[in-house]
């Protein structure tokens, strides 16, 4: 399918994915399921592949990598990537789940990342995730509105209005029901509320699937996720508030980018070669990256590996391809606060809707450097698209992103940009409905485009 012609539609669209994709399993398989929809083909990383030029794309968990080889590609060939993630803050299912005193239902869970505790109060809130079987076969599960933290009501707390404090063992447990945790079995609800199957692999996740035996689950990994959909508002319909546009705004970008870039047939702006362009959307950035799915992990030159071996490259060449290669990674950043001006820089203060971020940091937070900083301003130039710097406040501690960590771990230059936020890790963000196709349509290009040195 092409770029959505207008930003209205691309923001109903990323609505639309965001709805599907609870958890970062769900983004992982909803994102395979709109590849193989435009003729990506699904690989099985226990399989040897045959993978020459042509579109594919592999599941890992809670993560996707999908890639389009040219016609032409040889083993020096680089790669374009566009580097994001399908998790976002929130609380995990633990061991033991179904608690309560009192005659209420409660979940055990543990909190996930750095989420604003207090944002998930008073909402009705769903569990996501995947059940893994004792046979080693795998299903998506989403509960639906399930579950609630109740606050406190503020005659039980006459000062809260000058300071919650939330304790995350004793606060943080949410409701589900009444009875008693002794009869219940909150693992049955999620068996009953299988919303498909995977191997784990390739597939994409299939809808339909009966309800299973609770008794045969082996492990989950479930998290909490906001039901409300998503919205467009504002004075004149600016705004757009949603769960999990950290980052699944970059994510869903970058697969309608790939999507189009495919249907394009990998054109280039110039006389050099095609690039590779790939999709890396790692799971776990919010707790450090490091697992098998992350960026600290091998998944990503994994699959590197695995698209050069059958371009025939050697070790030597692969090298080379490497230093031809260009990493985007796109991840969500901070909007100016108009009630906390203070805690930005008096200079740089992006704004909604003011085009995405190039985001620098002087410590490395961000991988951006100067030669990553001019590429990005030709190509959002050549797309026609505002962008803006965003660097912190001397005094706050700056946040990172997957794009550190991938340079370090391959050595591929590394740009770090992203959309702009306000309420961050908050369980519903707000974005301007501009920014999100912005970003699609400069990797649109980035794909296309042999970034070189």
């Amino acid at each position: 399918m092409p770029l959505h012609t207008s930003a209205a539609d691309h923001i109903r669209d990323l609505g639309d994915y965001v709805s599907a994709s609870p958890s970062s399993f769900h983004a992982a398989h909803e994102g395979a399921r709109r590849l193989a929809e435009a003729g990506f083909t699904g690989l099985d990383e226990l399989q040897p592949w045959d993978a020459g030029a042509g579109k594919f794309y592999v599941i890992r968990d809670g993560a996707l990598i999908a890639w389009v080889t040219p016609a032409g590609a040889g083993p020096t060939t680089g790669f374009n990537i566009l580097g994001a993630h399908t998790d976002s803050p929130s609380f995990k299912l633990k061991p033991k789940p179904t608690t309560g005193r009192f005659g209420w239902l409660q979940a055990g869970v543990e909190v996930y990342g750095g989420p604003l505790l207090n944002s998930w109060l008073d909402r009705e809130l769903q569990l996501a995730g995947r059940l893994v079987m004792l046979d080693g076969t795998q299903h998506l599960t989403a509960t639906g509105p399930l579950l609630r933290f109740p606050q406190l009501a503020i005659h039980l707390d006459r000062a809260v209005n000058e300071g919650l404090t939330l304790d995350k063992q004793q606060h943080m447990n949410p409701v589900f029901g009444l009875g008693d945790p002794d009869g219940e079995d909150l693992l049955g609800l999620l068996a009953d509320r299988v919303s498909g199957s995977s191997d784990g692999q390739g597939g994409g996740a299939a809808g339909g699937t009966a309800p299973i035996d609770p008794e045969q689950i082996g492990g989950y990994d479930v998290v909490i996720a906001d039901t409300q959909p998503p919205a467009v508002f504002g004075a004149k319909s600016e705004f757009f508030a949603s769960g999990r546009l950290d980052n699944l705004s970059a994510t869903h970008a970058g697969l309608a980018a790939l999507i189009a870039h495919a249907d394009a047939a990998g054109s280039t702006s110039g006389p050099e070669p095609a690039p590779i362009a790939v999709l890396a959307a790692f799971d776990h950035e919010e707790i450090g990256s490091a697992s098998r799915s992350g960026a600290c992990g091998p998944v990503l030159e994994d699959i590197l590996v695995r698209i050069s071996d059958g371009l025939g490259a050697s070790v030597s060449q692969r090298r080379q391809a490497f230093a031809a290669s260009f990493c985007v990674s796109a991840d969500a950043g901070h909007a100016v606060h108009p009630n906390y001006a203070e805690r930005h820089d008096p200079i740089n203060r992006p704004v909604l809707n003011g085009g995405p971020l190039l985001k620098i940091n002087a410590n490395q937070r961000y991988a951006t450097d100067a030669a990553g900083a001019a590429l990005w301003a030709r190509l959002c130039g050549e797309a026609g698209v505002p962008y803006q710097e965003f660097v912190s406040n001397n005094v706050m501690p700056c946040g990172s992103t997957i794009g550190p960590l991938t340079a370090t771990r391959l050595g591929i230059r590394t740009v770090d940009v992203g959309v702009p936020l306000l309420s961050m890790h908050s369980a519903r963000e707000l974005c301007g409905v501009e920014d999100p196709h912005r970003l699609a349509r400069v990797t649109a290009l980035f794909f296309g485009t042999a970034a070189g040195l």
